[in-house]
């Protein structure tokens, strides 16, 4: 059966479009789909054309992350839409907006020392409940809950214990130790030797074991520790 024998039964023609989208940024992700698009106009030949959609990148400014830093919120990717004969445009696939977070505030990298602790350490409560409430307004406990904590935006992170003048209760910082390489941790608990140490200029870290008898709490011990602050606080 020929196109005009189609034509004369009424019988709608498909055009099928073949596009290429999901170009990203980087250029290294190609994705083939397919769409079938009706010709309600029976008596003429169409040619479908299609359109790539840019996205557009939201930016916001936060103090609370350290000037340098950007972090990325959502990212962005292309749409598509479909243009006729007439240069109406139909959208196939919307564009998706980027959103990024550029830090404001005080940039802050240091060099100082790191110990461990258990919460069976001298003078803890022995279910190692942490000074800091969290975000939620609750109590982290290091014997109930473990030595990691689920940020919001960090996800899983270590806990450390830090002077609370200077480092406030929810800071991401990243750390780098020689003996345990580079991790996150978040700041929700606090101590004499942190506070007296920063008092004299001197930044000391307590990275947060569930016991002091974890044979890995010895390799915290450094005086030439790398921090850098990913985020002031909460």
């Amino acid at each position: 059966m020929t196109k005009d024998h189609l034509k004369y039964l009424g019988i709608p023609l498909l055009i099928s479009i073949l596009t290429i989208t999901g170009l990203l940024s980087s250029g290294n992700l190609i994705s083939e789909k397919k769409f079938e698009v009706k010709n309600l106009n029976q008596t003429k030949n169409s040619v479908a054309l299609t359109k790539v959609l840019e996205y557009d990148t939201v930016k916001t400014y936060n103090s609370k992350i350290p000037t340098g830093v950007t972090i990325t919120k959502e990212k962005g990717h292309t749409g598509l839409a479909y243009v006729d004969e007439n240069n109406n445009e139909t959208i196939i696939e919307s564009p998706k907006n980027a959103e990024i977070e550029i830090g404001t505030g005080d940039k802050a990298d240091y060099v100082g020392k790191m110990t461990g602790y258990g919460a069976d350490c001298i003078g803890c409560s022995g279910a190692g409940t942490l000074a800091c409430k969290t975000k939620d307004g609750s109590y982290h406990s290091l014997t109930k809950d473990g030595m990691t904590y689920n940020d919001d935006e960090y996800g899983n992170v270590r806990i450390i214990a830090a002077s609370l003048d200077k480092f406030p209760c929810g800071t991401i910082i990243k750390v780098d130790n020689p003996n345990l390489g580079t991790f996150n941790a978040i700041v929700l608990d606090t101590g004499g030797a942190m506070k007296n140490a920063w008092k004299n200029g001197v930044v000391h870290m307590d990275l947060a074991y569930v016991t002091e008898t974890d044979p890995a709490i010895h390799l915290s011990t450094s005086s030439n520790v790398k921090y850098s602050v990913q985020r002031w606080g909460f």
